[in-house]
């Protein structure tokens, strides 16, 4: 039996789309429950979940974050497997089922994860390019993997129990429990088969906030902590750093110029910035494929940019004073969707 948990806060707008999406699966109701642990919202989503799920946990004492919220839902649940899905994640009909036949027969794998599919709901340049950069890199690294994410997710009960479930001061709490359920030997999978259409809209502001505040420097603090596996994967993989390397030399060659008048640093600044690009060329030409190279082109400044507010999380990060270890804000937790 699976117990499907969802945590929320404040969203109440989601939960009728991503709810009856899981209630629409095409795995047998009576191998699945469904939770959902509202985090003291200050809107309708305890009601509207009440709707949908078997159980519906109220936690009241002010928003605590996802992996309270999570670990709560575990808590009660009945099923050997424990399957973890955003409120703004609407998983495919087979997603469960799809879950369940990988644990049946591939006993020893411990834990698995999907990826966004090719549809995302909102529109606009950053929403495309954000939801649609998860599935590229989810897609590309599919296989065993040293990490774990949440936005549609799944892990054995006894696995979960056993590597002490989500920590609940982690902001990155799912990539750390991936990262201590490899140290303790436990086989984790990444399967792109397994999806879900993401709800989110993003914009500029928030693509920044989450790069820096939420995910940036809390990542390079947990790899800085030694809890971190060192291990290039996924968003961290050699290339990714490669490329933050290369656009902050030229951010320093443009400043360079700027400063001093040599040409030398301006072309020097030019050639970082083209080798970053291509780099990024097989993601540039698979992104031409799903959405035509005017929107891959348009993704080039916003990869540049991905790329700066990677050099500036990883300054921030050591920095002994300004952004102490601490995780995010539990409201800004329960958005974050990517690993």
């Amino acid at each position: 039996m699976l117990s499907v948990i969802v945590p929320v806060c404040n969203g109440a707008h989601f939960l009728p789309e991503s709810l009856s999406a899981l209630r629409a699966s095409e795995l047998d109701g009576t191998r699945w429950e469904l939770i959902v642990v509202d985090d003291a919202s200050r809107d309708h989503s305890a009601e509207v979940a009440a709707r949908y799920a078997d159980r519906v946990i109220r936690l009241v004492d002010g928003a605590s974050g996802p992996a309270v919220a999570r670990n709560r839902g575990a808590d009660v649940a009945r099923g050997s497997a424990l399957v973890f899905v955003d409120a703004d994640v609407c998983v495919h009909p087979d997603a469960l089922g799809r879950m369940v036949d990988i644990f049946e027969r591939q006993p020893d794998v411990a834990a698995i994860f999907g990826a966004y599919d090719l549809e995302p709901a909102a529109g606009g340049l950053v929403s495309q390019y954000r939801n649609l950069l998860h599935r590229y890199v989810h897609q590309r690294d599919a296989g065993d993997v040293i990490t774990f994410w949440t936005g549609c997710g799944a892990v054995r009960t006894e696995v979960f129990v056993s590597s002490g479930k989500f920590d609940e001061e982690e902001a990155l709490e799912d990539i750390e429990l991936g990262y201590r359920m490899s140290t303790l030997g436990y086989r984790i999978q990444l399967r792109p088969e397994i999806q879900g259409r993401h709800l989110k809209r993003w914009t500029l502001r928030n693509m920044v906030i989450t790069d820096v505040r939420n995910r940036g420097i809390p990542w390079v603090r947990l790899l800085m902590s030694g809890r971190g596996l060192p291990q290039a994967t996924l968003n961290i993989r050699t290339s990714e750093q490669a490329c933050t390397v290369l656009v902050f030399l030229g951010w320093l060659g443009l400043w360079a110029w700027m400063w001093s008048g040599t040409v030398t640093y301006l072309a020097l600044s030019a050639a970082a910035v083209a080798a970053t690009l291509a780099i990024n060329g097989p993601l540039l030409a698979w992104f031409a494929r799903q959405r035509g190279w005017w929107f891959a082109l348009r993704t080039l400044p916003l990869r540049l940019l991905y790329y700066t507010l990677n050099s500036i999380s990883v300054s921030l990060a050591v920095l002994p004073f300004g952004f102490g270890r601490r995780r995010a804000s539990p409201a800004m937790n329960h958005r974050q969707s990517e690993a």
